[in-house]
Protein backbone atom coordinates (compact mmCIF):
# COMPACT_ATOMS: atom_id res chain seq x y z
CA UNK A 1 0.00 0.00 0.00
CA UNK A 2 1.27 3.48 -0.89
CA UNK A 3 2.39 5.65 2.06
CA UNK A 4 -0.31 8.25 1.41
CA UNK A 5 -2.98 5.51 1.40
CA UNK A 6 -1.70 4.23 4.75
CA UNK A 7 -1.97 7.74 6.22
CA UNK A 8 -5.53 8.00 4.93
CA UNK A 9 -6.49 4.59 6.27
CA UNK A 10 -5.46 5.60 9.80
CA UNK A 11 -8.04 8.37 9.67
CA UNK A 12 -10.76 6.55 7.75
CA UNK A 13 -10.76 3.31 9.81
CA UNK A 14 -12.49 4.78 12.92
CA UNK A 15 -15.00 6.59 10.69
CA UNK A 16 -15.87 3.32 8.96
CA UNK A 17 -16.55 1.62 12.30
CA UNK A 18 -18.89 4.43 13.37
CA UNK A 19 -20.54 4.46 9.92
CA UNK A 20 -21.24 0.73 10.14
CA UNK A 21 -22.74 1.09 13.64
CA UNK A 22 -25.00 3.90 12.43
CA UNK A 23 -26.28 1.71 9.62
CA UNK A 24 -27.07 -1.07 12.08
CA UNK A 25 -29.09 1.33 14.25
CA UNK A 26 -31.35 1.99 11.25
CA UNK A 27 -33.02 5.11 12.68
CA UNK A 28 -33.69 8.43 10.96
CA UNK A 29 -31.06 10.36 12.89
CA UNK A 30 -28.53 7.54 12.46
CA UNK A 31 -29.15 7.53 8.71
CA UNK A 32 -28.60 11.30 8.51
CA UNK A 33 -25.35 11.01 10.45
CA UNK A 34 -24.27 8.09 8.25
CA UNK A 35 -24.80 10.22 5.14
CA UNK A 36 -22.74 13.07 6.61
CA UNK A 37 -20.03 10.64 7.66
CA UNK A 38 -20.04 9.10 4.16
CA UNK A 39 -19.27 12.54 2.71
CA UNK A 40 -16.37 12.97 5.16
CA UNK A 41 -14.99 9.53 4.29
CA UNK A 42 -15.19 10.25 0.56
CA UNK A 43 -13.42 13.60 1.02
CA UNK A 44 -10.68 11.95 3.09
CA UNK A 45 -10.13 9.37 0.33
CA UNK A 46 -9.96 12.24 -2.17
CA UNK A 47 -7.52 14.20 0.02
CA UNK A 48 -5.07 11.31 0.30
CA UNK A 49 -4.94 10.67 -3.44
CA UNK A 50 -1.47 10.25 -4.87
CA UNK A 51 -1.49 10.41 -8.69
CA UNK A 52 1.45 9.39 -10.84
CA UNK A 53 3.28 12.27 -12.47
CA UNK A 54 5.36 12.63 -15.62
CA UNK A 55 8.67 14.36 -14.99
CA UNK A 56 10.22 16.79 -17.48
CA UNK A 57 12.98 15.12 -19.49
CA UNK A 58 15.52 17.92 -19.01
CA UNK A 59 17.62 16.90 -15.98
CA UNK A 60 18.68 20.52 -15.46
CA UNK A 61 15.13 21.42 -14.41
CA UNK A 62 14.17 21.59 -10.73
CA UNK A 63 10.56 20.49 -10.20
CA UNK A 64 7.89 21.57 -7.74
CA UNK A 65 7.99 19.77 -4.39
CA UNK A 66 4.22 20.08 -4.01
CA UNK A 67 0.96 20.89 -5.77
CA UNK A 68 -0.48 24.34 -5.16
CA UNK A 69 -0.19 28.06 -5.70
CA UNK A 70 3.11 29.96 -5.82
CA UNK A 71 2.75 32.60 -3.09
CA UNK A 72 6.35 33.69 -2.59
CA UNK A 73 9.54 34.15 -4.58
CA UNK A 74 12.41 35.90 -2.84
CA UNK A 75 16.03 35.84 -1.81
CA UNK A 76 16.34 34.98 1.86
CA UNK A 77 18.77 33.68 4.50
CA UNK A 78 18.44 29.92 4.99
CA UNK A 79 18.55 29.37 8.76
CA UNK A 80 18.03 25.68 9.60
CA UNK A 81 21.18 24.42 7.87
CA UNK A 82 23.05 27.74 7.62
CA UNK A 83 23.34 27.59 3.84
CA UNK A 84 23.55 31.37 3.52
CA UNK A 85 21.36 33.37 1.18
CA UNK A 86 19.23 31.29 -1.18
CA UNK A 87 16.28 31.76 -3.52
CA UNK A 88 13.02 30.61 -1.95
CA UNK A 89 9.92 29.49 -3.82
CA UNK A 90 6.89 29.10 -1.51
CA UNK A 91 3.88 27.00 -2.49
CA UNK A 92 0.50 27.18 -0.71
CA UNK A 93 -1.52 23.96 -0.61
CA UNK A 94 -5.26 24.20 -0.04
CA UNK A 95 -7.30 21.26 1.28
CA UNK A 96 -8.19 20.46 -2.34
CA UNK A 97 -4.59 20.01 -3.51
CA UNK A 98 -2.57 16.78 -3.54
CA UNK A 99 -0.52 16.91 -0.33
CA UNK A 100 2.21 14.41 -1.14
CA UNK A 101 5.64 16.10 -1.18
CA UNK A 102 8.16 15.14 -3.87
CA UNK A 103 11.88 15.60 -4.36
CA UNK A 104 12.62 18.71 -6.45
CA UNK A 105 16.05 17.29 -7.39
CA UNK A 106 17.85 13.97 -7.24
CA UNK A 107 20.12 13.65 -4.24
CA UNK A 108 20.84 12.34 -0.76
CA UNK A 109 18.93 13.39 2.35
CA UNK A 110 21.85 14.85 4.28
CA UNK A 111 19.97 16.13 7.34
CA UNK A 112 16.55 17.09 8.70
CA UNK A 113 15.42 19.61 11.30
CA UNK A 114 12.03 19.54 13.01
CA UNK A 115 10.84 22.77 14.65
CA UNK A 116 7.88 23.03 16.99
CA UNK A 117 5.74 26.08 16.44
CA UNK A 118 2.32 27.62 16.00
CA UNK A 119 -0.42 26.88 13.49
CA UNK A 120 -1.08 30.19 11.75
CA UNK A 121 -2.86 30.21 8.42
CA UNK A 122 0.07 29.51 6.06
CA UNK A 123 -0.86 32.57 3.99
CA UNK A 124 -0.06 34.70 7.06
CA UNK A 125 3.27 36.61 6.74
CA UNK A 126 4.55 35.10 10.00
CA UNK A 127 3.66 31.49 9.14
CA UNK A 128 7.00 30.58 7.56
CA UNK A 129 9.02 31.57 10.63
CA UNK A 130 6.53 30.82 13.42
CA UNK A 131 4.70 27.64 12.38
CA UNK A 132 5.62 24.04 13.08
CA UNK A 133 7.92 22.84 10.30
CA UNK A 134 10.29 20.15 9.11
CA UNK A 135 13.23 21.05 6.89
CA UNK A 136 15.11 18.64 4.62
CA UNK A 137 18.67 19.26 3.41
CA UNK A 138 19.23 17.58 0.05
CA UNK A 139 22.78 17.05 -1.20
CA UNK A 140 22.72 16.94 -5.00
CA UNK A 141 25.54 16.81 -7.56
CA UNK A 142 24.81 20.44 -8.44
CA UNK A 143 24.53 21.86 -4.94
CA UNK A 144 22.47 21.83 -1.78
CA UNK A 145 18.69 22.27 -1.89
CA UNK A 146 16.40 22.69 1.12
CA UNK A 147 12.72 21.79 1.29
CA UNK A 148 10.56 22.92 4.24
CA UNK A 149 7.21 21.37 5.10
CA UNK A 150 5.14 23.87 7.10
CA UNK A 151 1.99 23.00 9.04
CA UNK A 152 -0.95 25.39 8.81
CA UNK A 153 -4.20 26.34 10.50
CA UNK A 154 -5.84 23.04 9.55
CA UNK A 155 -2.75 20.93 8.87
CA UNK A 156 -1.57 19.54 12.19
CA UNK A 157 0.64 16.66 11.12
CA UNK A 158 3.86 16.71 9.10
CA UNK A 159 4.76 13.26 7.79
CA UNK A 160 8.19 12.18 6.56
CA UNK A 161 8.75 8.88 4.77
CA UNK A 162 12.40 9.33 3.75
CA UNK A 163 15.34 9.04 6.14
CA UNK A 164 18.70 10.77 6.57
CA UNK A 165 21.30 9.10 4.37
CA UNK A 166 18.73 7.88 1.84
CA UNK A 167 19.25 8.75 -1.83
CA UNK A 168 16.17 9.61 -3.86
CA UNK A 169 15.48 10.57 -7.45
CA UNK A 170 13.86 13.77 -8.65
CA UNK A 171 10.09 13.37 -8.28
CA UNK A 172 10.27 10.64 -5.63
CA UNK A 173 7.80 10.93 -2.74
CA UNK A 174 9.41 11.82 0.60
CA UNK A 175 6.49 12.89 2.81
CA UNK A 176 3.24 14.82 3.09
CA UNK A 177 1.41 17.38 5.21
CA UNK A 178 -2.16 16.73 6.25
CA UNK A 179 -5.01 19.15 5.47
CA UNK A 180 -3.76 22.48 4.13
CA UNK A 181 -0.14 23.60 4.34
CA UNK A 182 2.88 25.30 2.76
CA UNK A 183 5.97 23.86 1.10
CA UNK A 184 9.09 25.94 0.49
CA UNK A 185 12.03 25.18 -1.79
CA UNK A 186 15.38 26.89 -1.13
CA UNK A 187 17.75 26.99 -4.10
CA UNK A 188 21.28 28.28 -4.79
CA UNK A 189 21.35 31.92 -5.90
CA UNK A 190 22.56 31.11 -9.41
CA UNK A 191 19.44 29.03 -10.20
CA UNK A 192 17.02 30.55 -12.69
CA UNK A 193 13.46 30.76 -11.33
CA UNK A 194 10.90 29.71 -13.96
CA UNK A 195 7.64 30.45 -12.13
CA UNK A 196 5.95 33.66 -11.01
CA UNK A 197 3.60 34.62 -8.21
CA UNK A 198 0.11 33.22 -8.74
CA UNK A 199 1.22 30.26 -10.88
CA UNK A 200 -0.31 26.88 -10.10
CA UNK A 201 2.22 24.05 -9.99
CA UNK A 202 2.03 20.25 -9.82
CA UNK A 203 4.52 18.30 -7.73
CA UNK A 204 7.20 16.47 -9.78
CA UNK A 205 5.87 17.66 -13.15
CA UNK A 206 6.06 21.48 -13.09
CA UNK A 207 9.56 22.99 -13.48
CA UNK A 208 10.06 25.78 -10.93
CA UNK A 209 13.73 26.52 -11.64
CA UNK A 210 16.75 25.58 -13.70
CA UNK A 211 20.30 24.87 -12.60
CA UNK A 212 22.70 27.55 -13.79
CA UNK A 213 25.32 25.04 -14.89
CA UNK A 214 25.52 21.26 -15.08
CA UNK A 215 27.51 19.18 -12.64
CA UNK A 216 30.79 17.69 -13.84
CA UNK A 217 30.07 14.93 -16.29
CA UNK A 218 26.29 15.53 -16.27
Amino acid sequence: MAPASKEGLRIIAPFLVVWFVLLLLNTTWATVLAVILSALILFTIYFFRDPERELPEDEHLIVAAADGLVVGIEEIEEKEFKQGRMKRVAIFLSVFDVHVNRMPVSGRIKDTVYTKGKFHDVRHPDASAANEAKAWLIESPRGHVVVRQIAGLIARRIVGWAHVGESLERGDRFGMIRFGSRTEIYLPLDCEILVKLGDRVAGASTPVARWAKPADGV
